[in-house]
């Protein structure tokens, strides 16, 4: 089955996207001008020094043929594609994005893959069938206010169930020797001013009951990144 892209009207495009995304990242991920000028896995690449495969693997390796995911926002490259292609045509992949140039983006990417769909969704508000294996963040809370931070980790747990895994792929504080830390510190104060959270919290801080899960977390690149993992507690 062939899906076809949605029309998206301007006045659309220009609705229902939150302040803070428009005030802050209205030049990555709101403006359709800008947005068609980074959606491309070079573009990933060098924002992400280069690590940008090593951390796809890290959330692919959590996806088997046949599980039922949801990603929580739209990621720019073939990834998206790539989760889909991994979840197969006997899973069920869900992706949300609160952005409706982004939900357009995605619907072109997820074309002919009909056990894939795009809802145009806030991630701390949607609501899923609860049954998903697997719930992703991919370089989602670094870019949300702390309260959006704590209203989305919740959102995810609370729609994990006993047999499902969460995973978190975000930045990290870098270890002291790491020289890229001094680079994202100027990038953080200037352009993305909710990612310093990250430095001095870490993401199970954002949880209302944490205690209800276990939590491992590897770290990447010298401490710049982080991959966690979360399950419920036996």
């Amino acid at each position: 089955m062939t899906r076809n892209p949605p029309e998206i009207s301007e006045d659309l495009l220009s609705q229902a996207v939150p302040d803070y995304m428009q005030e802050v990242y209205d030049w990555a991920y709101v403006n359709p001008r800008y947005v068609n000028r980074l959606d491309h896995n070079w573009v990933v690449r060098v924002l992400l020094f280069g690590n940008d495969q090593r951390l796809m693997r890290a959330y692919l390796a959590q996806i088997q043929p046949g599980m039922k995911v949801w990603q929580v926002a739209h990621v720019y490259g073939d990834l998206v594609r790539r989760v889909a292609l991994r979840v197969g045509a006997g899973g069920r992949f869900d992706l949300t994005d609160v952005t409706p140039i982004q939900v357009e983006h995605a619907t072109h990417k997820l074309q002919g893959m009909a056990h894939a769909r795009v809802i145009h969704a806030d991630a701390a508000r949607h609501e899923g069938p609860g049954d998903y294996d697997l719930i992703a963040s991919f370089f989602l809370l670094h870019e949300v206010p702390d309260s959006l931070k704590h209203e989305i980790v919740d959102n995810m747990l609370r729609q994990l169930p006993e047999h499902g895994r969460a995973v978190f792929v975000d930045y990290h504080r870098p270890r002291w020797w790491q020289p890229i830390g001094w680079l994202l510190r100027w990038v953080n104060a200037r352009l993305e001013p909710f990612a310093h959270a990250l430095w001095q919290h870490e993401i199970q801080t954002y949880a209302s009951e944490p205690e209800r899960y276990t939590w491992s977390k590897r770290t990447v690149f010298g401490g710049v990144y982080q991959v966690v993992l979360v399950e419920h507690r036996a």
